[in-house]
């Protein structure tokens, strides 16, 4: 990782996004390394060890498809299951990156105190730690629900690349810009579990989006049904949005854009800050 250039005066420069970039794809088999050891390290003992991710999303899957599709009678309770599968590994997903977010940095402070490492190494770290649990978890999940839709797997393989790419893009610069402000605005660490709950609750994940009625309208202003949405439309329906893939393609990076910049802007400040 370098460090911050200097201009004439003396003054430090600001990194340039583009730097900062090529910087941590230099970097990528020791953040990529780390992430892995924090996985294997995650189910050391353990006689099922990875397994664990996706059996327990599964347990998830299987009793709340039970419950609530006798709640809402759903008439095709094979669908249902589908439906509530996809939805709710992907939730688990970007629900976990962003709720240990605002904690990031703190979890860090020592490294962050002690090292001259560029703080994009720790969101990156923990970028790759989500992006493992999320596959080993999803592919097991997606096996076990390709016994009641079979053509779940092609469907991945042919279609799923756009908007599996979209998650993987949001899971890294929505958490990092809730892990910035949470570094300033502690109130950050008590707000976003209850915001989250908040969310899931009005996330067309359990029940269908026409159930929602007049309030429809959230699931449409909501950031993460939107990259849940896709996802669950392409493999239970073999084809790719592409109108609104492209969209998000161009929000991501945007937002991915202003992420690191805010970040290089607050680098000299982080060890201050926790």
């Amino acid at each position: 990782m370098s460090v911050s250039a200097s201009t004439a005066s003396g003054r430090p420069r600001r990194e340039s996004v583009r730097r900062t970039l090529r910087d941590a794809w230099r970097s990528r088999r020791v953040w990529w390394f780390t992430a892995t050891a924090r996985t294997r390290a995650r189910f050391a003992r353990t006689t099922l060890g990875s397994f664990w991710l996706g059996l327990s999303n599964l347990f998830s899957i299987a009793v709340l498809a039970a419950v609530y599709g006798t709640v809402f009678k759903v008439q095709n309770f094979t669908v249902y299951v589908v439906y509530l599968g996809l939805g709710l590994v992907v939730w688990n997903t970007i629900s976990a990156a962003v709720s240990g977010a605002p904690n990031l940095f703190e979890h860090n402070r020592d490294h962050l105190h002690n090292i001259n490492l560029h703080p994009i190494f720790y969101t990156l770290e923990e970028w790759a730690f989500q992006l493992q649990t999320f596959l080993q978890s999803f592919l097991m999940v997606l096996l076990a629900l390709s016994f009641f839709q079979h053509n779940l797997l092609i469907n991945l393989l042919l279609w799923g690349w756009l908007p599996l790419l979209n998650l993987f893009l949001f899971l890294y610069w929505f958490p990092m810009l809730t892990c910035l402000l949470g570094a300033r605005f502690r109130d950050l660490y008590q707000l976003v579990p209850i915001v989250l709950q908040l969310v899931f609750l009005l996330s067309p994940i359990l029940y269908e989006k026409k159930n929602l009625g007049a309030m429809a309208w959230t699931a449409n202003i909501n950031p993460l049904y939107r990259i849940l949405s896709p996802i669950r439309h392409t493999l239970m329906a073999g084809e790719v949005q592409w109108g609104v893939g492209l969209v998000l393609l161009a929000a991501n990076a945007l937002g991915i854009w202003i992420a690191i910049r805010l970040l290089n802007s607050e680098r000299r400040n982080i060890p201050f800050l926790i």
